[in-house]
């Protein structure tokens, strides 16, 4: 059987890593970093938005900003024309 990650993969999902800057809660002027790593579907990262929200509802570090990248790990194959001939003895 396929593991879960291969078959998102295979959905067209990408690996997406976010790294999330927050203030704390009781030294606002400190901004703490969180990297968050998750597959996720490209331009809308669903996924990314629930976690946010979760974040944004359920912890107590304001949000102060997001850097998002994202990877798509299977694509399709390249293929090139190659003008030639190699022989093999």
């Amino acid at each position: 059987m396929a593991s879960r990650d291969f078959r998102l993969q295979m959905q067209g999902y990408g690996l997406t890593t976010a790294n999330i800057f927050y203030g704390l809660p009781d030294h606002p002027k400190i901004i703490q970093s969180y990297i968050w790593q998750e597959y996720d579907l490209h331009p809308h990262f669903p996924e990314l938005r629930k976690f946010l929200d979760f974040w944004a509802r359920s912890l107590d570090g304001p949000l102060h900003g997001v850097t998002v990248a994202h990877a798509q790990l299977i694509t399709p194959a390249e293929m090139r024309l190659v003008d030639g001939e190699f022989h093999v003895h």
